[in-house]
């Protein structure tokens, strides 16, 4: 729960993140994004905001966007998962409906993760 917390430091928190990510509110409309200028997978300025999402994504990628935010509306899906090969990185991109406590859709979280690194972990690393 945030209390009392300054916007610029929740946007600090939420920058440091160790992954990109897009908030699309219950209208289709991208309401807020971190990184703002420094986005390493997917480039996206200040105009995005207030732009319905369907306008963010390619149009062979419609159909699928659609889809999942049908499939989040009616409340038979809370998340999707993809990957895909991009410029010689393995890009994990996520979606999850975002519902009030009463259940109520709210929108949808998109993330977005560069994971070429992390497929290549092997054994163990503990803290000690």
């Amino acid at each position: 729960m945030i209390e009392n917390v300054p916007k610029e430091y929740v946007d600090d928190i939420l920058d440091a993140l160790p992954f990109e990510f897009s908030f699309i509110d219950a209208d289709e409309t991208v309401r807020y994004f971190n990184k703002e200028g420094r986005r390493e997978l997917f480039q996206r300025t200040a105009s995005v905001i207030g732009r319905s999402v369907q306008k963010c994504h390619p149009e062979k990628s419609l159909a699928a966007v659609n889809r999942i935010l049908f499939e989040f509306r009616s409340g038979k899906m809370d998340s999707a998962e993809f990957w895909i090969d991009l410029n010689g990185k393995k890009i994990y991109i996520r979606y999850f409906a975002v519902r009030s406590r009463k259940g109520e859709y709210r929108g949808c979280i998109e993330v977005t993760q560069d994971i070429t690194n992390m497929q290549k972990i092997t054994g163990e690393k503990r803290l000690l």
